[in-house]
């Protein structure tokens, strides 16, 4: 990995982003949201969940559309990085989806398809054909590799990669049947107690540009992209190994491209969705990947606050731990009841949690056992 290091002029940096949730449009919202340790869920008022077991989620209020979300944050991102209508043409689009916005409930029209893709590209002047992922909870996160791979090898000077889910009606069923979703309407990440994920708003999209290019156009970086890894389990359909060994070596593969040491890991947003199996295999992988620096290291998963986001995850979540790393407070791990003694981690408990290592990550897993682990610098 070390000869693939992002260093030099191709090394990645986020110039803008944007984010909408259930706390609201824009960053100021996000932030002060997850940093609140408030969480967002309530009653679901998009469709009928009567014949549910669980009846919250954390939801925009009225009829979000998706397209239009995605065309926003799209917007205020490449307003974010000071970018100019003559750089749109070529720039490319990575977008990542549950499902087609303008489908209907056909299951057969419901797959995200290329005019769907290109007409939220389009909206926003970016015509070049976007390249469309749909990989589970890992979606959005594999688009953020993909593109750091294309401006580090040269492909591409300048990458926008967007995400979208909004909480549905099928999805929500599909999870509330298979028993996934928290009865008690909480999501409790690495807690005894914990009793499942609930599902959340989440709208996203970065500029990622190699450093170069940042520094000739003179605009300062958010965030530098220090590093990734992505790994497959290759163990279950829906499990994880129990041992993490698959997540743990996504997160070496990013410490080692970023050429990092565990002891400079600050802070962890992590993939944590309040699952008794899923949970103790993410502390399992943590301690193998950091060793005796595992317990040392802050670890939240703001899924505790603004719900689980499917193929949108990643990138929400990549924006909330680069407004972490900007405002030197640590997100909090919400809903917490008591010490499970196979998650044996330092949870970040209480709003006033200060950051203090340089590097973040930011991981993710899915299921099939695609894993993906996002190292983070502070500009």
């Amino acid at each position: 990995m070390a000869s693939l290091a992002a260093t030099g002029p191709h090394q990645v940096v986020i110039t803008g982003m944007s984010a909408t949730s259930a706390f609201g449009r824009g960053l100021g919202p996000v932030a002060d949201g997850v940093l609140s340790g408030t969480p967002a869920f309530r009653s679901v008022d998009r469709f009928d969940s009567e014949r549910c077991r669980t009846h919250v989620a954390a939801e925009l209020p009225g009829t979000p559309v998706l397209s239009d979300e995605l065309a926003e944050v799209i917007e205020a991102a490449w307003a974010a990085a000071a970018l100019g209508n003559d750089h749109r043409g070529g720039c490319p689009l990575l977008l990542a989806l549950h499902c087609d916005p303008a489908a209907a409930r056909d299951p057969g029209a419901r797959q995200v398809t290329g005019d769907t893709a290109a007409a939220i590209g389009g909206r926003c002047g970016l015509r070049r054909l976007p390249r469309i992922y749909v990989a589970a909870c890992v979606a959005a996160s594999t688009a953020v590799i993909d593109a750091a791979t294309m401006i580090t090898t040269g492909q591409a000077s300048r990458v926008v990669v967007a995400a979208g889910y909004l909480v549905d009606a099928d999805s929500f069923g599909l999870f509330d049947a298979g028993r996934a979703l928290a009865g008690d309407g909480q999501v409790r990440p690495f807690s005894a107690g914990r009793r499942g994920m609930l599902l959340g708003d989440g709208v996203a999209a970065v500029v990622l540009e190699s450093a170069a290019g940042a520094a000739n156009r003179g605009v300062p970086a958010v965030a530098t992209l220090a590093g990734w890894g992505r790994s497959g389990d290759a163990y279950h359909v829906c499990q994880p190994r129990p041992d993490g060994s698959g997540l743990a070596r996504a997160i070496g593969a990013a410490l080692s491209r970023g050429r990092a040491d565990r002891s400079q890991i600050g802070y962890v947003n992590a993939n944590g969705t309040g699952t008794p199996f899923g949970d103790s295999s993410e502390a399992a992988a943590l301690h193998a990947a950091l060793g005796p620096y595992a317990t040392q290291t802050p670890v939240s998963s703001t899924k505790s606050v603004h719900g689980h986001a499917l193929e949108a995850s990643g990138l929400l979540e990549l924006v909330v731990t680069v407004l972490a790393l900007q405002s030197g407070r640590l997100p909090v791990n919400a809903g917490f009841l008591a010490p499970d003694e196979e998650c044996e981690l330092d949870l970040v408990l209480g709003p006033e949690r200060e950051r203090r290592g340089r590097y973040a990550l930011s991981l993710n897993a899915a299921f099939g056992g695609a894993n993906t682990a996002l190292l983070v610098d502070a500009a």
